[in-house]
């Protein structure tokens, strides 16, 4: 007795202490997001936090534009990117509960012209491998195809086919916006509505999501609109346009609040039901959270996580474990704008963080929520990335300076009329070299935004400067000399984390 006496202390006291874990300190949260927000000069944030069905917390930071006084709050829109997969995927979620397709049906099935770089690989892509990035391509592959793009949704998986994979099929997590094209690309064709049409119906109106946008195009005529900027540490931050998403909307194309993405959450938290409302199947909800490709955890995630042994991804969620609970959620990042959307069902919580500068801040916030609920040590996740970010910062730095060591000076080019023609290959397209005003310009023919002037590096190398998208970087276009001494191909290569300009072949043409 006296032993069972002792079982039973030691299982009150296990729950006792749980229980004063799972509570949230929503005042210590708000200052610290105000303090994260300042620290990163960010012009806007808004945070909402969900548990057990309900809204407990929704609040804005800042202001929509930093030219302007206008406050965030939480009805403010932002772009939420790639939190936009999981629309995607709960609706071909639907189109399974009604036995219009089945997760394993091949993709051709739907989408005759889908092809990719191996014949086994087109005719073994199943409905579900298009959800979980591991078609053996590299992460963000083929992204240009879309970005600024002027191709249509078919026509950027069309060209799919000429994208070159760095891993075997089914091997290893690659991230790809061009299958959850593909993937919008069948909601399509199995149900007869676009995927905004399929998306607004089931999903956008009877959540009561009344302000949420498929596209950017009406954000025009919207009031309390939050608008992206450039951000640099130090620097007065920057308005910028919003880019159009309109032909990747599967992969990124909505724009929504917190206060209507908790409404998103609720729906998740409750394995697909919503104030009585039956929208996804359990079983379906439970697919969409299981790994089906694995992420190795870094020996920098293990030090700065220790409670962390798993991540990886399932249908348009990312998963791992924190704090000994299940994590599920998804980052969104468009030009100006990240986002980040993270619930953890088992304890019936759920958050969404917007911002309107590109930042490490939603991350930080992500970790810094879960900290604060699980009673653990509060650790300053906002200044620690604060210090990678500005260790970057400086290594960016050190990279440019070392760029411009090598430079080899006084070299002459060739007559600038030799470098003009059109390019071309199989998997872009045709870009055009021009001499305007005594200055050689680059335009990509198939993206209007995509214009670079071009200055004399060395040789015949050229430093490009992209005019009309001012988060891409500076870079260099090579021209290639056959042995004729006349100019065959010009490479491309404009560093940075998103694009890859490399991927592009550019023969001359004329």
């Amino acid at each position: 007795m006296k032993r069972l006496r002792l079982f039973f202390f030691a299982g009150f006291l296990s729950l006792s202490l749980f229980a004063q874990s799972g509570k949230f300190d929503l005042k210590s949260l708000d200052s610290y997001f105000e303090k994260a927000r300042q620290e990163w000069e960010i012009p806007g944030i808004a945070v909402a936090i969900v548990k057990d069905g309900k809204t407990i917390f929704a609040k804005g930071y800042g202001v929509l534009d930093i030219n302007k006084k206008d406050k965030v709050d939480e009805n403010s829109l932002f772009a939420i990117a790639s939190n936009t997969k999981a629309f995607t995927v709960a609706a071909l979620s639907i189109l399974v509960d009604e036995g219009k397709l089945k997760w394993d049906d091949r993709v051709t099935d739907y989408l005759p012209y889908f092809q990719l770089y191996d014949p086994y690989v087109t005719h073994e892509m199943r409905i579900r491998d298009l959800l979980c990035h591991r078609t053996g391509l590299e992460t963000f592959s083929g992204d240009l195809l879309w970005y600024e793009s002027t191709y249509t949704p078919e026509e950027i998986v069309r060209r799919a086919r000429f994208l070159k994979p760095v891993y075997g099929f089914r091997e290893h997590f690659g991230y790809s916006n061009i299958m959850y094209i593909a993937a919008g690309e069948v909601v399509k064709r199995v149900s007869g509505k676009t995927w905004d049409e399929f998306v607004q119906t089931h999903f956008l109106n009877p959540l009561k999501m009344k302000r949420t946008t498929t596209t950017v195009s009406v954000l025009g005529k919207m009031d309390n609109v939050a608008q992206p900027h450039k951000v640099v540490l130090g620097e007065k931050a920057e308005v910028i346009p919003y880019m159009s998403w309109d032909n990747a909307k599967a992969a990124a194309a909505l724009n929504s609040s917190v206060s209507e993405m908790a409404e998103w959450i609720k729906m998740q938290l409750n394995e697909g039901e919503w104030n009585g409302k039956r929208f996804v199947s359990k079983e379906n909800i439970d697919l969409a959270r299981q790994v089906f490709i694995a992420q190795s955890v870094s020996a920098g995630s293990r030090q700065n996580y220790p409670s962390k042994h798993f991540q990886g991804y399932g249908l348009g969620w990312s998963l791992f474990d924190y704090q000994g609970v299940k994590v599920i959620g998804h980052g969104g990042g468009a030009d100006g704008m990240i986002s980040k959307v993270s619930f953890v069902p088992e304890e019936g919580i759920g958050f969404v963080i917007l911002t309107n500068s590109i930042n490490w801040v939603s991350t930080a916030l992500m970790y810094r929520i879960l900290d604060n609920y699980f009673d653990a040590e509060e650790k300053d996740w906002s200044g620690l990335f604060l210090s990678y970010k500005k260790a970057q910062i400086a290594r960016e730095k050190e990279a440019q300076k070392q760029d411009e060591e090598k430079r080899v000076k006084n070299t002459q080019p060739l007559e600038l009329s030799s470098y003009t023609g059109t390019y071309g290959g199989k998997l872009y397209g045709k870009a055009k070299v021009e001499l305007e005003n005594g200055e050689l310009v680059l335009r990509f023919l198939k993206s209007p935004n995509l214009v670079g002037k071009l200055t004399h590096w060395h040789y015949n190398t050229f430093k490009i400067e992209l005019l009309h998208t001012p988060l891409l970087p500076s870079g260099k276009v090579n021209f290639l000399l056959g042995a004729d001494g006349n100019v065959k191909e010009m490479e491309v290569r404009i560093p940075n984390p998103d694009f890859y300009f490399y991927e592009l072949e550019f023969k001359k043409l004329d």
